[in-house]
């Protein structure tokens, strides 16, 4: 019971909980109409959706302030690809934040002749260029790792690589490739908090990809995506050393 409290105080972890009831209700709804449900009880799964999201919102009033000291302390890091990575995806979630904030004030009724869409569209170009910038983070990552485990292994690799001189060049790559394969396997099943990051970032973007039009899949899609990334960031917030740092 303490546990469940400590979890519920933390707007975070709220929200994330909405999150994931709020996809769910959106793949639930697509799964029912698929299958031939009532339009009342579609109704009813939408109107739940949409309080769901709304509810979101709610706690996501002041995000940008924390994604705006997020941007001050990565921009003190020492590696240049990762500052930059970090410090503009925090910069663009700001901004997503602040639409996000602006679109709540719209649907509570705050400003009743607020364009909505507009805004929505804004708030999902700045959560697409966010989830870009985490992917390149995670990428880079994920080479470094790469090239680490590379170079303990290279006095084995070079003998292979010798030893098929006289092979044929696809048999090279494709050798390279099985090894390519093997090293990003091992590097993910050694590294949990980059894997999880990894399919967060994957998952989620499929949802703004989907708003915008660059993408378009479909609702029980983009609500498998998003309530698979929401499970995964309750996972980071349960066990916080399954997030990645910094």
């Amino acid at each position: 019971m303490d546990f469940w409290v400590q979890f519920s105080a933390k707007s975070q972890a709220k929200e994330r909980v909405f999150r994931a009831a709020q996809y769910a209700c959106t793949l639930l709804g697509y799964t029912l109409e698929k299958n031939g449900a009532s339009a009342d009880f579609l109704t009813r799964i939408k109107q739940l959706e949409a309080h769901m999201s709304l509810g979101r919102k709610l706690f996501r009033l002041g995000n940008s302030a924390d994604a705006l000291e997020s941007a001050k302390r990565a921009i003190h890091l020492s590696d240049v690809v990762l500052r930059f990575c970090i410090t503009v995806s925090n910069l663009n979630r700001a901004m997503y934040f602040a639409c996000d904030n602006i679109l709540w004030a719209g649907k509570s009724g705050l400003l009743p002749h607020m364009d909505q869409e507009k805004w929505s569209q804004r708030s999902f170009r700045y959560y697409f260029f966010a989830l870009i910038l985490n992917l390149s983070r995670d990428a880079y990552e994920i080479r470094l790792l790469m090239e680490h485990e590379a170079c303990g292994k290279r006095p084995k690799g070079s003998e292979t690589r010798h030893g098929l001189r006289t092979d044929s060049s696809l048999q090279q790559l494709v050798l390279r490739l099985k090894v390519q394969l093997h090293l990003l396997v091992h590097v993910l099943r050694s590294n949990p908090p980059l894997l999880v990051d990894v399919v967060k970032n994957a998952c989620d973007i499929f949802i703004p990809l989907d708003k915008l039009g660059l993408y378009k899949t479909n609702p029980g899609f983009v609500g498998l995506c998003g309530l698979t990334s929401s499970i995964l960031s309750i996972l980071t917030i349960v066990h916080p050393w399954l997030k990645l740092k910094p």
